[in-house]
């Protein structure tokens, strides 16, 4: 047995003095990582019964290499994440710096393949008819079963997460201290700010992420203790994996190092040697993904959706994304109210006045400070407090624009920082306490009370993810002013206006859509989407004025929106219904306009033409 392998027999086996009465088994990894596990399990066990939800929509419900199965992986792993979603919108838009997040995708299209593919001939017709979230399609009941599976999958990659998490923390972060490494694996798989990610199941590019940088920490590390090559090209593999899940990894240029300096004592130069290998991953990465979607494009200068920032002027966009920074720390301290936006208007445009900025200024100062306090004395707070900061710098839009405010899953990575933090403090703060023999009692008592409130609050949130249905009209009462929340309950609103069955409420849902509508309007009038689905709920109002005023409206935005010649048609046919014979003359000669070859629209205004010549005899 070698010295290390005797030092870690040692520490599974003896309980420290420090904490006396806690039994000698919890030290071990495996009963440590049956618990974890199971933590993960029952947490999220009830989102097995969920359907699709929020970016689930753009990654898997309107892809159509996801839909082909096998025959879609060429198409993954050479395009954007994003490409089929605007390819089915007929949009060239892009979100600013592109998506080339190929991994879990090609989990998606993998499980794809045996539900049942569709072959390309058939897909766009398979998402244009058979995924509207009617319940009555037979392609729609398929998919949302697989769904159900889908989120079964998501599960295991997160408990698979959390054991590799576990293992990361007791050999590379706290190697002397099982239990400080079991803490802070406890605390990040019941933290609820991570519902979003496994219960969206688009998020495993998040888990897959996560699990393959601790990955390449562990197999970089053995790899410094045995100099096996299989070990380097196991962490050279994992490093390659953990960007194609994501482009987070490429925070481990800074971080790999670190560690190797904090918990191996290595030199600064050292340290940065043994990190070279890795460049030359990022470099390949780099290559690959430059060659697949391009140049980074910047954000569009007026649409919000993609451009949060886009009314705010340059003072007040750095203001509001230093504030909007600190709300990432206080959802990790207090995981409430959770919301699955936080875009425009949510949080509102603050400028260098707001006490908030100068008070994330401070905090964010502080952390800061302490973290290159702590570099000098090797200190796992060190480590802790730049794995939070370094990975917040990606998602924060100060150095990259991300197109997005916030979201709870960019700080997945982050958290893992926070909860090394919080273990550390919380055993080194109740050790002190005195007697020694009611430490055991205290730190079990804190333990136990974040399990039953992180846990009892993430089962409860998961329910919120089912579909869009709960999740949005659960999220517009905690996030009222947000752009794209109100979008989507409006739509909603509207779509499904045509499967209730009690009239009043189909009314009243209605006027509801259009409420809303008209509130989104007000934060960008040039919203052309809001604009055809109003017209389309005025339709349902038997309101044609109102929706002859919105398709006008469209016409001088977009001119050639496909669907205006059959929107038009409607309007002439609402006015003829209501014997309002020159308004649907008129509406139908638009869509004639947009349309000249449209039989339906060329017979109704004849009809229309006849109606009103017997109507002035």
């Amino acid at each position: 047995m070698s010295p290390k392998q005797k030092h870690e027999s040692i520490v599974e086996t003896t309980p420290f003095m420090q904490y006396p009465g806690i039994p000698s088994w919890l030290f071990h990894f495996k009963v440590q990582a049956v618990v974890v596990g199971l933590l993960a399990l029952l947490c999220y066990a009830n989102t097995f019964k969920n359907e699709y939800a929020f970016d689930d929509t753009a990654v898997i419900v309107r892809n159509e290499f996801v839909h082909q199965g096998f025959a879609g992986i060429p198409d993954i792993l050479t395009k954007d994440a994003y490409y089929s979603y605007y390819r089915q919108l007929n949009s060239s838009d892009q979100l600013s710096g592109g998506r080339y997040r190929p991994l879990s995708i090609l989990t998606f299209a993998i499980e794809q393949q045996f539900f049942g593919a569709v072959s390309k001939n058939e897909v766009d017709s398979v998402i244009a008819f058979g995924l509207s979230y009617n319940p009555q399609a037979h392609y729609e009941k398929k998919f949302v079963r697989e769904m159900h599976i889908r989120h079964v999958f998501n599960v295991l990659w997160f408990t698979l997460l959390v054991i590799t998490l576990l293992y990361f923390l007791r050999y590379i972060v706290f190697p002397g201290n099982p239990i400080m490494a079991f803490i802070a694996a406890v605390i990040f798989t019941i933290h609820p700010i991570h519902t979003e990610v496994v219960a969206n199941v688009k998020s495993r590019d998040e888990i897959m992420s996560l699990l393959f940088i601790c990955l390449t920490f562990i197999f970089a590390f053995k790899y410094q203790e045995r100099k096996k090559i299989s070990l380097l090209v196991l962490a050279l593999s994992s490093y390659f994996l953990a960007f194609l899940a994501k482009e987070y990894a490429i925070t481990l240029l800074v971080l790999l190092p670190l560690a190797f300096y904090i918990f191996s004592k290595y030199p600064v130069g050292k340290s940065i040697m043994a990190t070279l290998p890795y460049v030359a991953v990022a470099a390949l990465y780099a290559m690959i993904r430059w060659h697949t979607i391009g140049p980074r494009n910047e954000l569009s200068d007026s649409d919000i959706q993609i451009n949060p920032y886009a009314f705010a002027s340059g003072a007040e966009k750095l203001a509001t994304e230093i504030a909007t920074s600190l709300n990432y720390l206080k959802l990790l301290i207090f995981p409430h109210s959770l919301s699955s936006d936080y875009s425009y208007n949510q949080i509102p445009y603050k400028d260098f006045t707001s006490l908030l900025v100068w008070l994330s200024l401070a905090v964010h100062a502080v952390l800061a400070g302490a973290m290159i306090w702590y570099f000098k004395r090797r200190s796992v707070l060190c480590f802790a407090i730049a794995f939070y900061l370094v990975n917040l710098l990606m998602v924060c839009n100060i150095i990259f624009d991300i197109g997005a405010t916030m979201g709870e899953r960019l700080i997945f990575h982050s958290s893992v920082g926070f909860c090394i933090a919080i273990a550390f403090l919380v055993y080194e703060g109740i050790g002190k306490i005195i007697p020694a023999n009611n430490r055991k009692i205290a730190l079990g008592g804190i333990v136990m009370v974040l399990v039953i409130l992180g846990g009892y609050k993430t089962i409860a949130r998961n329910s919120d993810w089912k579909n869009d249905g709960t999740l949005f009209m659960h999220d517009i009462e905690v996030s009222p002013n947000s752009f794209l929340i109100n979008v989507n309950v409006a739509v909603m609103l509207v779509n499904q206006s045509d499967f209730e069955p009690d009239s009043k409420i189909r009314i009243a849902n209605l006027h509801r859509g259009v409420g809303l509508f008209t509130k989104v309007l007000a934060m960008q009038d040039n919203y052309v989407l809001a604009y055809m689905n109003r017209s389309v709920a005025y339709l349902k109002l038997a309101q044609p004025d109102s929706m002859t005023a919105d398709l006008d409206r469209v016409r001088t935005i977009y001119p050639i929106h496909p669907e205006l010649p059959e929107m038009y048609y409607h309007a002439g046919m609402l006015y003829y219904s209501q014997k309002k014979y020159a308004q649907a003359a008129s509406a139908l000669q638009v869509s004639l306009k947009l349309n000249p070859y449209a039989k339906e629209a060329q017979n109704a205004l004849i009809e229309v033409n006849q109606a009103a010549m017997l109507k002035k005899e």
